[in-house]
């Protein structure tokens, strides 16, 4: 029987990466190769890693609101299915947000180009062989982190499955075991990857100031400030990221690939996602923004009728990826790039980080900088106690409206330990346990070494 497993899930595996698209550049990566008969050639392992890429679009197309937003207070629903268990905390594991699979084709996939690469390039000394490797490794690290941060333990899989002789039914690792392997996956980055890149690949691939970027976000997940400063100054120090001006604020998402933007998974027409389904279909979209959230921004921001249209009371759509005015009522999938991180997530995180190590001076000079882009009045100390109780509630609260909607909200909530707290009023939620999502079924029966996460079972 365990013979029928490994035959059956070699074939799936053999299967889902044979697709094939045209350019990356195009944002379409190709996702043709199979293995150690594959890369013969260097094309062969750029191929490769395009398709890691094109896994992270189809990763990131379906539940990214829903793993970023859903679980919180900035969004409320009227939809059933993930929308409505996920805003009511009634997760089940046959919830579709419960599927990690597509992150496994994503790591098996860099996997593969990992193992690899260094075949297809011989004993050429090459800039591109460390530049995909570079990549392989950080795209390998995001899916594992977002991984922990939603289901916690998980199995550590950092080898391609190739043969029967492998052990397919994986055990759960420790949360810290796979941290560990995503910060040696984005330093490998930082040292491999590219500064930057021509054209429009230059937002949509991993470069040095990307895999800084999540190592930020990395450090603070783990509440190592220090080290999250350290990586934020590498980010803020590069020319090329800069905060854009609150006019062309909107155009980050819009338009994609700004001066902002630091990393982005790139759609188009052809590869697209639910940006619109999720936030923008007229008065059936998904989310819509909460009472709460519309009550916490403050009358002045330039932010506020950029993000929703502030006539209705009760505003049914989010017009803050789509532009300010944007009246399309069809329910076809956007096309619109996500922005994984930018540099108002970065310049917040660090704020953050000085606020926690008691280095007031600098956080407030790097929470002023986004509120005064806003149109906002600086803040010190008296009035940061005054109006949000303390500095560092007074950047959540500006991580909150910076970054709305854009899959942070969720993860900050967890991060900063305000989780329960902010979200008890609203939908019960009480036990630290169910702050990570269920195991899908699907995945228990297929793998009997898998145990449901403890508050599920």
């Amino acid at each position: 029987m365990k013979k029928l497993y490994k035959y059956i899930f070699w074939s799936i595996l053999f299967l889902s990466v044979t697709s094939c698209s045209n350019s990356l550049l195009d944002k379409e990566p190709i996702s043709n190769f199979s293995g150690e008969g594959y890369y013969k050639k260097p094309s062969d392992a750029q191929a490769g890693v395009n398709g890691i890429y094109n896994g992270l679009q189809t990763l990131f197309r379906q539940n990214y609101a829903h793993w970023g937003e859903g679980r919180a207070d900035n969004v409320v629903t009227r939809h059933a299915g993930d929308p409505g268990a996920l805003q009511q905390n009634t997760l089940t594991p046959i919830i579709n947000s419960a599927r990690w699979d597509n992150f496994y084709t994503v790591i098996s996939r860099a996997n593969y180009a990992i193992k690899y690469i260094p075949q297809a390039f011989g004993t050429e000394d090459s800039e591109l062989k460390k530049q995909l490797l570079g990549q392989a490794h950080a795209l390998r690290a995001l899916a594992y982190f977002y991984l922990v941060r939603i289901w916690g333990e998980v199995p550590l899989v950092i080898e391609p499955y190739e043969g029967l002789g492998q052990e397919l039914f994986v055990q759960k690792n420790t949360e810290t075991e796979v941290l560990a392997k995503v910060e040696e996956d984005l330093m490998l980055a930082t040292e491999n990857c590219a500064t930057n890149y021509s054209g429009a690949g230059n937002r949509v691939l991993i470069t040095k100031g990307a895999a800084y970027a999540f190592l930020t976000q990395l450090y603070m997940w783990q509440k190592k400030y220090a080290q999250a400063i350290e990586m934020s100054e590498k980010v803020l120090a590069d020319p090329q990221y800069t905060l854009v001006s609150i006019e062309d604020w909107n155009n980050i998402f819009v338009k994609g690939s700004s001066a902002e933007s630091i990393f982005e998974v790139g759609y188009n027409e052809v590869q697209t996602n639910n940006l619109r389904i999720w936030y923008a279909m007229g008065s059936d979209s998904d989310y819509v923004p909460s009472t709460s959230f519309i009550a916490s921004i403050e009358p002045d921001d330039l932010r506020k009728p950029r993000i929703y249209d502030v006539s209705q009371v009760q505003p049914r759509k989010i017009w803050k990826f789509f532009g300010q005015g944007f009246n399309d009522e069809s329910p076809e999938p956007s096309a619109g790039n996500m922005v994984l991180t930018r540099v108002a997530d970065v310049v917040l995180l660090k704020a953050e980080a000085h606020a926690n190590l008691n280095q007031s001076v600098e956080a407030f000079a790097l929470l002023n900088r986004i509120r005064i882009r806003a149109g906002l009045p600086a803040l010190d100390q008296n009035k940061a106690n005054t109006q949000f109780g303390s500095l560092l509630t007074g950047i959540l609260h500006e991580r909150s409206v910076e970054l709305c909607f854009e899959g942070h909200r969720w993860f900050d909530l967890v991060r900063t330990g305000t989780a329960i707290s902010t979200m008890k009023p609203i939908n019960g939620l009480s036990d630290n346990r169910n702050l990570m999502w269920p195991i899908h079924e699907g995945e228990l029966l297929k793998n009997p070494n898998l145990k449901q996460n403890e508050f599920y079972r």
